[in-house]
């Protein structure tokens, strides 16, 4: 309760540290009772164009606060600077995500396609912070950890993705980074470290979303099509948790249609950004569960892709390309009542 009451309730004003230059005032302005965001929403990510890292951090990379309290100026991109959009994602689950082995993800990586079906995810390796401490799962190269969250899986955990979205999206400074954006000085904690934790728990202890009429003849049919489309090579129905202190959580199987690599998406979605080892035409598979409620705090409609640019399922689709051509062209070429069937199995995640 504690952490639904600092994520959903708890407004930050220029009292309470916000700012100088922010993006909201609240974690839940941006996920809607857990949900997915909309356009008003959408974040801008700009500076780093390759591997070898951000070349703009100095001038408010990576993240653009383009709001600021008054007698301040919100962030501008600086000239040069590649930028993407980014949409916030559904919460719920990510306890789950969270406590996937190093080892169960470089299982379904396959970086030279040895089985030439033309998919080759693979992990993204990102620098962990000082204050992050591997799991004791963790799979290491070269000084680096495999990440699970955000668009390109550039976060390693639920405590930096908090910590991140408390300094990057309101301006608000803790222990864990103490650098106000801003001035890039630091400065004492805004947020304490008990609410931070109260957070993390409430983020890894959200239900998962549960399919609607599993045992419906037209969703099974939809998800056997899916399947035979290779739709669920990328989009891997079922993921096993490990030990976990949280019982709940704690060695369980789970569904949620992704294997948390990278892959190659085509030049259509490539936005010349990128963040940790991906490239900048990568993206992680996003998770599937939850996909049929996303109209819910999308406002009745549908914002999908890493920055919303599809408003229905099919065209999200459409736009799939690179290591998913194969898989769209096949959808392509449905017929108009298996396209439909398919579209209600992703409806009913």
């Amino acid at each position: 309760m504690r952490g639904d009451i600092a994520f959903n309730d708890e407004i930050f004003t220029v009292g309470k540290g916000l700012g100088p230059t922010f993006v909201a005032t609240s974690c839940g302005s941006c996920h809607a009772g857990d949900g997915k965001g909309t356009p008003f929403t959408t974040l801008t990510r700009f500076g780093q164009i390759d591997e070898t890292g951000n070349l703009f951090l100095h001038l408010g990379g990576p993240q653009l606060q383009n709001r600021a309290i008054p007698g301040h100026t919100p962030e501008a991109i600086p000239p040069g600077a590649t930028f993407s959009k980014f949409t916030p994602p559904a919460n719920t689950g990510l306890g789950f995500i969270e406590l996937v082995s190093d080892m169960d993800i470089l299982a379904m990586a396959d970086p030279f396609d040895t089985n030439n079906d033309g998919i080759s995810g693979v992990p993204n390796y990102i620098q962990l912070p000082a204050y992050q401490a591997p799991f004791s799962f963790a799979v290491p190269k070269g000084g680096k950890y495999i990440g699970r969250f955000g668009k390109k899986a550039s976060t390693y955990s639920l405590l930096q993705q908090t910590v991140n979205a408390y300094n990057q999206d309101m301006g608000i400074t803790s222990t864990f980074n103490p650098q106000d954006v801003y001035s890039g000085m630091n400065s004492d904690p805004e947020v304490s470290d008990k609410t931070i934790a109260d957070v993390v728990f409430y983020l890894r202890t959200l239900k998962t979303p549960i399919q609607r009429d599993a045992q419906n003849i037209t969703i099974k049919q939809g998800k056997t099509i899916f399947s035979l489309i290779s739709c669920n090579k990328c989009h891997v129905p079922e993921l096993k948790t490990s030990s976990s202190s949280i019982s709940p959580l704690s060695n369980k199987k789970f569904y949620p249609y992704t294997d948390l690599l990278l892959h190659d998406m085509g030049a259509s979605l490539d936005d010349s950004y990128t963040e940790g080892t991906a490239k900048t035409y990568e993206w992680r598979t996003p998770a599937l569960w939850g996909l049929g409620l996303s109209p819910k705090s999308q406002g009745g409609q549908y914002f999908l892709m890493h920055d919303g640019r599809a408003k229905s399922i099919e065209e999200a689709i459409q736009l799939h390309g690179g290591e998913a051509s194969t898989s769209r062209t096949k959808y392509t070429q449905l017929p108009a009542q298996e396209k439909e069937v398919v579209i209600k199995f992703l409806k009913s995640l």
